[in-house]
């Protein structure tokens, strides 16, 4: 319930803060537009933008729009209306109907995933936003991964300490085709003489005896003597470590309460 508020608030305050005007955008391949001009109902056209980044409109032919924000959109669709003599002052307005070229996959573990449109400018937070936040088994962390020509760069954003922090200089911001991936949140293992044997989340700066509140609690056999955690070396091989209450555990230990023999 904690992280559900948290994400809500997450949501609204990025949303607000990063609100951009739609007219930020970039019109590429297969965004839908809408075309009207003051005064003359006769050029209204709804149209796509083609794979080269350019439509057809009546009087000026073929007109590349692809890589023009709306407002430099409309001055050149004016400028062709007067320069050809159609108009001798052309007030163009442009609406995007639908975004198709610039979108963000944002995948994984979130509470909505899917592709979402960037209008205007977006950053990594504001997208998980749209997203719904990740969801109860969601990281706190997110992969931005983005393709440049044959190379894939990954970058890991850690969200919720941007959050916690107020420093908000890590926010990454995004472009179409990015891909935001949510993984499963880090998770530790305890069984042996526990209320609750199982796996569970394993939060930030998490103790042996915190892990153990999380387990609910130690039976009436269990003790706190020997306590016992399995972790993998650097080559993959379980080793048994001997911990005290108040030591960290890492991603994936397994932790095993003993019983008492006393």
């Amino acid at each position: 319930m904690k992280r559900f508020v948290f994400w809500l608030m997450t949501a609204a305050f990025t949303l607000l803060m990063g609100q951009a005007s739609a007219a930020e955008s970039t019109l590429g391949p297969g965004d839908l537009i809408r075309i009207s001009v003051y005064g003359s109902p006769d050029l209204t056209l709804d149209t796509r933008v083609n794979d080269a980044g350019a439509i057809t409109y009546p009087l000026v032919g073929a007109v590349q729009l692809g890589g023009l924000t709306i407002p430099s959109a409309e001055r050149k669709l004016a400028g062709l209306l007067e320069s050809g003599g159609f108009l001798k002052k052309a007030q163009v307005n442009i609406v995007v109907t639908g975004i198709q070229s610039q979108q963000v996959a944002v995948l994984g573990l979130v509470n909505r995933p899917g592709r979402y449109p960037i209008e205007g400018r977006r950053t990594v937070m504001e997208m998980l936003a749209m997203a719904g936040g990740p969801a109860q088994d969601g990281a706190d962390t997110v992969t931005l991964v983005r393709k440049s020509g044959d190379k894939t760069n990954r970058q890991t954003i850690d969200v919720v300490g941007m959050v916690r922090d107020g420093n908000f200089a890590g926010d990454t911001e995004v472009t179409g085709n990015d891909i935001l991936f949510v993984e499963r949140a880090p998770r530790f293992y305890i069984y042996g003489e526990v209320q609750r044997p199982g796996a569970f989340r394993l939060e930030r700066q998490m103790t042996v005896l915190q892990a153990l509140a999380v387990g609910g609690g130690l039976t009436p056999r269990g003790t706190e003597r020997g306590l016992v955690v399995k972790r993998r070396d650097a080559e993959g091989k379980l080793q048994m470590v001997d911990v005290k209450r108040d030591d960290l555990l890492q991603v994936d230990d397994i932790v095993y309460v003993k019983e008492s023999w006393f």
